[in-house]
């Protein structure tokens, strides 16, 4: 019965005086925690959350940036038995009183940029940097702490991205975290071994950066380098100066790579580039590789799956557009309405099966895998001739327009190749004539005079007429998440509070 901690300490005996964690500074100023450092300080917030009365079961919340006391308290609270709940560092006040009410944590820490928001939601908090949490991870026991606790047991509460705006927590059990990274470790060959340097610019409240990053470096015995806010330039100053061996990435972080000068030269060290969150554009990609010779392989995954499903690493070939093929250890079928096989290249939604699939939604683990283990994603793709996948957009953001079902993607595909398009983002709002109307959002290119009469313009010789929005508004940059994904929430949310004298 593995508890996901048991990662740090089995690093520890097999690499104590190995760099765990680098935090950059200047050269000089670098913080390093080995291993075996960075084990008994585990220990030692393991008996110091149990000293605060929290007992097995018990929620922590962490509100922390991309630091080394992100990862002893997440570590810690895992080895005491309780559960560990990240939470976005960018939350309000309000959307943190909503977590809280909804997952009753015992405890909040927190670092500076989450003080506002943890005095508005009125919780028990503790802060980084006070005498009391410092007092906290003081005192190291005499023997390893091992809380029993493992398995099926609750791990990981990760709040996942809904279309309510309610909190929805999917429940991560130690077996469901510790079954991702040996699917990621069994594709051949390994993504990451002991000797690698990993560049963990992905925040860590985010299960991509939580579990695929940092439970991978805790896995193969590796070295992170933690970046806590995400610049450019500085960025590959460190990948140069710590030797960064691999880098998991989001296409924000590629694009923003792409303005910097010496980007070929500052990647001489890097031997593998992996992106995942949000598709990348293919565009991007060949123009990535031109620039720096490398290929970046793409994956695909969600919460729930803890998180990874699928990578072009199974094949070991790059393929615009597409997100691979299931790891190794993980069932995948495309199935249509009533959940049988789509025919051979017609989209369908993506069905999975697998011991890395987490147990329902919390509280009471509803929406979990059918009794025969299946979890339907609610993601539709196709597979090519060869098997590997193409998403096509999300079950629920489709847009059913007089009973034809429209696909987001083909339609913001259209609109981009527009020579004055730079983004384009599109939803369906309600109708009464015909049950949804695709509302597009564009952004131009920079000194690009664009009209939402040149769109109209456009898609007509390109979609459907049902296909083609029946809005456009034309905007100056579109709202996103943290991991660069478009929150078209927040555009329907605009929509909402619109007064119909605003529609074009």
């Amino acid at each position: 019965m593995q508890n996901l901690s048991d990662l740090v300490r089995n690093a520890a005996r097999a690499a104590p005086g190995r760099a765990a964690l680098i935090v950059g500074g200047d050269s000089a100023g670098d913080q390093r925690l080995t291993w075996a450092e960075l084990d008994a300080r585990v220990d030692a917030m393991a008996v110091g959350l149990g000293r605060r009365g929290l007992t097995p079961g018990d929620r922590v919340a962490l509100l922390l940036g991309n630091t080394p006391e992100f990862v002893i308290t997440y570590f810690g609270a895992l080895r005491a038995g309780l559960v560990a709940l990240p939470v976005h560092t960018g939350y309000t006040g309000a959307e943190l009183r909503r977590v809280i009410a909804d997952a009753r944590p015992g405890l909040v820490v927190y670092d500076e940029r989450g003080a506002e928001a943890v005095a508005a939601a009125q919780v028990p908090a503790l802060a980084v940097g006070s005498p009391e949490y410092a007092e906290l991870a003081s005192r190291s026991p005499t023997q390893p702490v091992d809380s029993g606790r493992g398995g099926e047991d609750l791990a990981v509460l990760g709040y996942t991205a809904g279309t309510t705006g309610e909190p929805k927590a999917a429940m991560l059990s130690h077996r469901a975290l510790l079954a991702n990274l040996e699917q990621c470790a069994r594709i051949d060959p390994p993504p990451l071994a002991g000797d690698d340097v990993v560049l963990i610019a992905l925040p860590l409240f985010h299960l991509y950066a939580l579990n695929t990053a940092l439970g991978g470096v805790a896995h193969m015995a590796a070295t992170a380098v933690l970046v806590d806010r995400f610049d450019p330039d500085e960025t590959l100053r460190l990948v140069r100066r710590h030797g960064v061996t691999n880098i998991p990435g989001v296409p924000g972080m590629y694009a923003s790579w792409l303005g910097c000068s010496g980007l070929r030269e500052a990647l001489a060290s890097v031997r593998l580039l992996v992106s995942g969150a949000v598709p990348l554009p293919p565009a991007m990609l060949k123009e990535w590789i031109t620039v720096t010779g490398q290929p970046v392989f793409e994956g695909y995954g969600l919460t729930e799956a803890a998180p990874v499903l699928t990578s072009t690493l199974c094949t070991g070939k790059v393929k615009p557009g597409s997100v691979g093929r299931a790891l190794p250890g993980i069932e995948l079928r495309l199935v249509d309405e009533d959940g049988d096989d789509v025919d051979e290249g017609d989209p369908g939604e993506i069905v999975v099966r697998g011991a890395n699939l987490f147990s329902g939604y919390w509280p009471d683990g509803s929406g979990g895998p059918d009794p025969d283990g299946w979890f339907r994603t609610g993601d539709v793709a196709y597979a090519d001739e060869d098997g590997d996948l193409f998403l096509v957009d999300r079950r629920k953001e489709l847009i059913i327009v007089n009973g034809f079902n429209v696909y987001p993607s083909e339609v913001e595909e259209a609109i981009r190749e527009h020579p004055d398009v730079a983004e384009a983002a599109v939803i369906g709002v309600p109708d009464p004539a015909t049950g949804e109307a695709v509302t597009a959002y564009v952004v131009p290119r920079p000194g690009a005079e664009l009209t939402a009469e040149d769109v109209l313009a456009h898609c007509a010789g390109r979609l459907a007429r049902f296909k083609s929005p029946s809005h456009v508004r034309i905007v100056s940059d579109l709202p996103r998440s943290t991991t660069g994904k478009i929150a078209k929430g927040r555009l329907r949310a605009r929509e909402r509070a619109r007064r119909p004298e605003e529609d074009e």
